[in-house]
C-alpha cells in the first residue's frame, strides 16, 4: 500500500534555487549560464532553474512554476548581476512578488552575485591573472 509520503516528489520539502539573469537577444550569450546552472545543480543537488528578466524564456514566473510542478513549497532567486541597479532593485522584486502568486512557491530574493566580495575577489584573481597571459596584439 503506498502512503501520502510515497506519492510526494523527492523535492516536496527542499528549497529550490532560481539563478535570475538578464537576458538577451542573442541565444549565445546564455551559454555561461547553462554551465553555471548545470555546476549549481550538481553541487547543490537541489531543484534549480535558470530565469531571464527579458529576451529569453523561462521568465521568473514559469521559472517557480517549474519548481513547483516537482513539489517545491520554497525558493531562493540568486540575481547574476554585477550591481545593484533597476533589474535588482525595481524589476526583481516586482517580479518575484508574481511569481509567487503565480506560482504558490515562497520566494526570497538574495543580494546580487556582484554584492558578494567572494565573487568579487575571483573576478579581481582573473583580471589580475590577464596580465601575465599571452594575449593576442589589436591591430
Amino acid at each position: 500500500m503506498k502512503t501520502a509520503r510515497s506519492r510526494t516528489p523527492q523535492s516536496a520539502n527542499r528549497d529550490g534555487l532560481i539563478l535570475f539573469a538578464h537576458g538577451s537577444r542573442n541565444a549565445q550569450w546564455r551559454k555561461p549560464f547553462d554551465r553555471l546552472l548545470k555546476g549549481v545543480t550538481k553541487q547543490s543537488g537541489a531543484p534549480t532553474v535558470l530565469a531571464f528578466n527579458e529576451f529569453m524564456s523561462p521568465t521568473l514566473a514559469q521559472a517557480a512554476q517549474q519548481l513547483a510542478a516537482k513539489g517545491v513549497k520554497r525558493a531562493t532567486i540568486v540575481p547574476l548581476f554585477l550591481g545593484g541597479g533597476a533589474h535588482v532593485r525595481g524589476d526583481t522584486p516586482r517580479l518575484a512578488r508574481e511569481a509567487q502568486a503565480a506560482s504558490g512557491v515562497k520566494l526570497k530574493i538574495a543580494k546580487a552575485i556582484g554584492d558578494n566580495a567572494e565573487v568579487l575577489a575571483a573576478m579581481a584573481r582573473y583580471c589580475v591573472a590577464q596580465a601575465h597571459r599571452p594575449k593576442k596584439n589589436i591591430e
